[in-house]
């Protein structure tokens, strides 16, 4: 399997590289299961993030993230939007998203609960890799529609053309590749 090795928040990992398509490649970054790079990875996001009332993330991937930024943070809460109701939540609302790793269109969730929590207050989003800014989209539209103030957007990376936008921090740039394995960009 071919590879691409880079440093994230002071450690190197090989990442994995997948097919996207005939013409590119992906790296593959998981913090599934790597507990030292999740909490380096959230205390360096930590030392970048603005002011922030609460947190916000997506299911899955930037789960372990959201978590460790919590506890480092000493807050105790900390918001999911699922990409499935579950039979707890209440009031719920949704959106529709995109994503360069999801096939086709997928639906967002969020609970009436949480939402009634994020009303008014400074809401930082964030995931593990921001690619299209699809996800980001739509966890912000419901954050809007919470009636909660998004003052930052987080990722550990910022994939291809994300890495140039001016609206998200993040720890480090990772490119796209051609079908050999080669950077893009």
């Amino acid at each position: 399997m071919v590879t691409y090795e880079m440093s994230v928040a002071g450690l190197k990992r090989a990442l994995p590289l997948c097919p996207l398509n005939e013409d590119m490649m992906i790296a593959a970054f998981v913090i599934f299961g790597d507990v030292e790079l999740t909490c380096a990875c959230a205390g360096a996001l930590l030392k970048k993030a603005p002011e922030f009332d609460y947190m916000v993330a997506p299911e899955a991937k930037a789960i372990p993230l959201i978590h460790e930024m919590a506890r480092q943070s000493g807050r105790n809460d900390y918001f999911l939007v699922r990409k499935a109701p579950k039979l707890y939540m209440d009031g719920v609302f949704e959106v529709e998203d995109r994503s360069i790793t999801t096939q086709g269109v997928q639906k967002l969730y969020m609970d009436g609960a949480d939402a009634k929590k994020m009303k008014g207050k400074r809401i930082l989003i964030l995931d593990d890799v921001i690619s299209t800014g699809g996800s980001l989209a739509a966890v912000e539209k419901l954050v809007e529609m919470a009636g909660g103030n998004v003052v930052g957007r987080m990722a550990i990376l910022a994939e291809g053309e994300a890495a140039g936008r001016k609206d998200i921090l993040f720890l480090e740039k990772l490119p796209l590749f051609n079908a050999k394995g080669e950077p893009l960009d």
